[in-house]
């Protein structure tokens, strides 16, 4: 009863953290961008009832870019997170259909990647490609794979020791049959946990990216081209600006690893009914 009841609790808290999250993303979605828009009466103003972040330079309402800010970030997050599990999972599993020269290539690769820094990768593809969310997306996507690749690589070495393994390769399955009917099934826990811990790290770099200018355009509401506007504002007593934007871009980041935490001994046979 102990463990049905730590199992459920741990389900519960998953879901509501996933509704919070919906939520704030489907908020950012519905707000209008005539919404957002400035009003140079309203410059500078401090937090109030009206305005609970205060306004901007611009006038513009603070709370409001950055809840349509967060909607931005956690589509960019989603489809790079998407992209970069895909990816490792592709180049994890490599090395069941592969030889053992191609093992030693994506050892290889997943090094190089991992001993560059992401963030400086990452500006570097999105001034490659031209910045904007394109390069944001292959940026993220290009370096947010290793880790879970990494996983997926060391629990595919793993089960090529299995016994039904061997007895599929006795009987002439291929090793794309093998991938398809013996790894993925158990790759797929793997895959989710991992996709949902790569979230956060995706959404931050996107924010530091377009903060230090490689990323999204200033016009775009993002959370980092909120927080590099602030900057300016600062020195003159703004500290709203900074502040309030940043904490809950903070709060957001620690709720999705919260809820990639619980998903992942929810998902994981080994801890599911601890």
């Amino acid at each position: 009863m102990k463990k049905h009841n730590e199992r459920t609790r741990t389900l519960i808290a998953a879901l509501c953290g996933g509704a919070v999250f919906i939520a704030v993303y489907a908020a950012g979605l519905c707000i209008p961008e005539e919404h957002t828009a400035g009003s140079f009466l309203h410059s500078r103003e401090p937090p109030s009832f009206e305005h609970p972040f205060g306004t901007d330079m611009l006038g513009r309402d603070l709370l409001l870019r950055t809840v349509k800010g967060l909607s931005v970030s956690i589509t960019i997050g989603a489809a790079a997170s998407m992209l970069s599990a895909v990816i490792a999972v592709l180049v994890g599993a490599g090395t069941v259909v592969g030889s053992k020269r191609l093992d030693a290539v994506i050892g290889w690769i997943i090094d190089l990647v991992m001993s560059v820094p992401h963030l400086i990768l990452i500006m570097l593809i999105s001034f490659v490609c031209g910045r904007g969310m394109p390069g944001l997306l292959a940026g993220i996507a290009a370096t947010h794979w290793c880790g879970l690749a990494r996983v997926i690589r060391g629990e595919v070495m793993q089960l090529r020791s299995c016994r039904y393994i061997a007895v599929s390769r006795r009987l002439g399955k291929s090793g794309g049959w093998i991938l398809r009917h013996h790894m993925l099934p158990h790759l797929m826990p793997q895959f989710f946990a991992g996709l949902i811990l790569m979230f956060p790290h995706a959404i931050l770099h996107e924010a530091s990216v377009s903060f230090l200018g490689f990323g999204l355009p200033p016009e775009k509401p993002a959370i980092g081209s909120i927080l590099a506007e602030s900057m300016s504002g600062l020195s003159a007593g703004m500290w709203w600006a900074a502040v309030l934007p940043g904490a809950v871009l903070a709060l957001l980041v620690l709720l999705i690893e919260k809820i990639g935490s619980q998903a992942a001994v929810i998902l994981n046979p080994h801890t599911a009914q601890k």
